[in-house]
């Protein structure tokens, strides 16, 4: 099967102009939009939004999804102000032309992760009555440190919100310490689209198809057309807000984000021929 690829082009360089010329460079023609310019996708403009648009659409590329941070705040935390944010992303997701959003399902305590499982669904109904009739689909994804940071707890999830789609992320898993095929096997019907990150057993990120991640397998079996490359292989601006723990892999690391980014596509191209 021949598959479309997104990717983080924040990656690449944190500059639109630069994320483009990477995009194309590489042939991937659709956007996880994250950061640009100096912002997180969640505090752009409408204004900022529509010259996004603009731009990649003058390059022939396109939006696959927001990569927004939504649900990426404490169980504890206000969810008050986090939802009105989220309201008017879904406006931006629009005027982008993003058909997806990326979400999470909030850091809890690790010991007991369970017990806090219905103000989550709780507030993950919230997102879900936010979006409905936006023509935009949520899709949960597995990040270490939140409630659904474990395949099991991820299918709760999708059973009590059918509409709530998966990204599929190997390297999360690895990190929380779950085997990505079993992981694959509970989560495989929910699945919308797959980020393309793949680890070592301590945690490292490494190329896809150099890790633990069991990516061919996972793509063998994948029946969605959309993947998105994820390349973590060196520090970029703005890394240390994005994960909690987990290390950079010396062997994989690059000069340039550049060079890391493109890496990273050429390792996943390599996979699917």
């Amino acid at each position: 099967m021949k598959f479309k690829l997104a990717a983080f082009a924040d990656e690449a360089d944190s500059k639109l102009e630069n994320q483009i010329s990477a995009m194309v460079r590489n042939g991937v023609e659709y956007l996880e939009i994250r950061g640009v310019d100096g912002e997180n996708v969640s505090d752009i403009s409408a204004e900022k939004a529509r010259e996004i648009h603009k731009k990649l659409e003058a390059y022939g590329l396109a939006v696959w999804s927001v990569g927004s941070p939504f649900g990426k705040i404490g169980i504890g935390d206000d969810f008050v102000p986090h939802l009105e944010k989220f309201k008017r992303n879904l406006e931006i997701a629009e005027i982008l032309g993003a058909e997806h959003m990326r979400i999470f399902s909030f850091y809890v305590p690790h010991e007991n992760a369970d017990n806090y499982s219905e103000e989550v669904m709780s507030r993950l109904e919230k997102f879900q009555s936010a979006a409905k009739g936006s023509g935009v689909i949520l899709c949960h994804e597995n990040e270490k440190g939140i409630f659904g940071d474990i395949a099991n707890r991820c299918a709760v999830i999708h059973k009590n919100f059918p509409e709530i789609k998966a990204v599929f992320d190997p390297a999360n898993f690895i990190q929380c310490g779950q085997d990505t095929k079993a992981a694959w096997e509970i989560l495989a019907p929910y699945v919308e689209y797959i980020h393309i990150k793949d680890a070592l057993a301590d945690g490292s990120v490494v190329p896809a198809g150099k890790g633990l991640g069991n990516i061919p397998y996972i793509l063998e079996n994948y029946r969605g057309e959309v993947l998105t490359v994820e390349p973590h292989l060196s520090v970029f601006s703005g890394f240390e807000k994005l994960e909690q723990g987990g290390e950079l892999h010396g062997k994989y690391c690059y000069p340039s984000s550049g060079e890391a980014f493109d890496a990273a596509v050429s390792a996943l191209k390599n996979l699917i021929g």
